[in-house]
């Protein structure tokens, strides 16, 4: 039988041993739990070589990782914007891309089909090929290629203004005329512009040879504006002159924009100058300076006595236009539908040259007309056969001016520094 000593030293080493067990077991648990995965991926199969890492590497389970995607780097800018209104059709319109070049892009009509347009050679820029239409738009359909490799889209519309109405142009004088060398360019409008001087930058004249002129804003007869332009002298002879209105798409204010692009050639024919000295009691006809003929005539009266609708007005005229027959018409001094022959305007007062048998015993020595340029049958005949449009007929020897009161056609009645003072680039 052992005695209590001993039993006693037995069972405190049994405790000592149970305690260290579990020391020794709870202080090994979390390699225990990894060795043990280890151990059962290698019984199901794995690779006991496969490195396991330890808790604190493992984030799988204890944080979640934000992934941020990289935006495209290619840029696509539009002139006008894109989406923009109210652009006038023939505003210069492009595409252009940044970081990139265009893959692909057309420019559609509302019906689907493509407008004119082109790619530059490095493939950064489209550029519109053709005028576009009022009222209408435009839609962008294509993609940009970033340096990056991605694509971003090419996508929006344009639309073009629409007019409360549109401007008729007209030039004068009209293509392939021959014309006097007094002849005024006329570009006339059926609306006066807000702004005279952008639509004066869209016209222009060439010259050949060159000559010298300006242009000057006036208001004619049937109220239309107009831009008119003529030399300081008279436009040499053979002159050729091409004007060119490039008014569609001009804003002339008030919601009216140009309707149609317009042109004119013509050309300026032989030097011939009508001298008119009513005091000469002669109509002296000269070309390139030297007379070729002379005709008795009668004028109106030489100066103003009461009635100034008796007087031939002083200063240039200019043909305007021509009537074997023209009826003549003046209640006011008791005749109507009176016919004269080989009538030929200079004025729209009632200013003529024409025949006249009833005045003919004082031509070539007094005046008594009602301000016309009375001449005999041939003569007025043979005058009425050179004339051209656009002749001068220069009248002196009266106090009485002629002036915008008196017609159409007064281009030549102002002088040159008031002239070119007239031009929308003064206003």
């Amino acid at each position: 039988m052992r005695s209590p000593r001993l039993l006693a030293a037995a069972l405190l080493a049994s405790l000592t041993l149970i305690l260290c067990a579990c020391s020794s077991s709870s202080g090994t648990s979390a390699t225990s739990a990894g060795t043990s995965g280890a151990a059962t991926s290698a019984t199901g199969g794995s690779s006991s070589g496969v490195s396991v890492p330890s808790l604190g590497d493992d984030t799988s389970s204890s944080s979640t990782t934000t992934s941020t995607s990289t935006p495209p780097v290619a840029a696509v800018t539009g002139s006008p914007a894109l989406n923009s209104t109210d652009v006038s059709p023939t505003a210069p319109v492009s595409v252009s891309v940044a970081n990139g070049r265009i893959a692909d892009l057309a420019f559609n009509r509302a019906d689907g089909t493509p407008v004119n347009g082109s790619v530059s050679a490095d493939g950064t820029t489209w550029t519109l090929g053709e005028v576009l239409g009022y009222g209408k738009t435009y839609t962008y359909v294509g993609h940009a290629l970033g340096t990056d490799g991605k694509t971003v889209p090419i996508e929006g519309t344009i639309s073009t203004v629409t007019p409360v109405d549109t401007v008729r142009t007209q030039i004068s004088p009209g293509d392939g005329q021959v014309v006097g060398v007094a002849a005024p360019v006329q570009v006339a409008f059926g609306f006066e512009p807000a702004d005279r001087a952008a639509v004066e930058k869209a016209i222009s004249i060439t010259t050949t040879p060159a000559v010298q002129g300006a242009w000057a804003w006036i208001q004619h007869d049937d109220g239309r504006w107009a831009l008119d332009y003529r030399p300081q002298g008279y436009w040499p002879s053979g002159t050729h002159i091409h004007v060119d209105a490039k008014v569609y798409g001009v804003d002339f204010g008030e919601g009216y924009w140009g309707r149609e692009d317009v042109t004119s050639d013509f050309t300026i024919g032989r030097n011939q100058v009508v001298i008119a000295d009513v005091n000469s009691h002669e109509l002296v006809i000269q070309q390139d300076g030297v007379t070729v003929a002379s005709y008795p005539a009668s004028y109106g009266r030489g100066d103003d006595t009461g009635d100034s609708n008796l007087v031939t007005r002083s200063g240039t005229h200019i043909v305007m236009e021509k009537f074997e027959t023209k009826l003549m018409s003046n209640p006011r001094y008791g005749y109507t539908d009176i016919p004269e022959k080989w009538a030929v305007r200079i004025s729209d007062n009632g200013e003529f040259i024409h025949a006249n048998p009833a005045s003919s015993g004082a031509q070539g020595n007094s005046n008594v007309t009602h301000g016309c340029v009375n001449l005999s049958l041939s003569d007025a005949q043979e005058y009425y056969d050179s004339v051209l449009y656009g002749d001068p007929v220069e009248v002196s020897g009266t106090d009485v001016q002629l002036s915008p009161a008196d017609g159409d056609n007064y281009d030549w009645t102002i002088p040159w520094n008031e002239w070119v003072s007239l031009s929308g680039k003064n206003s």
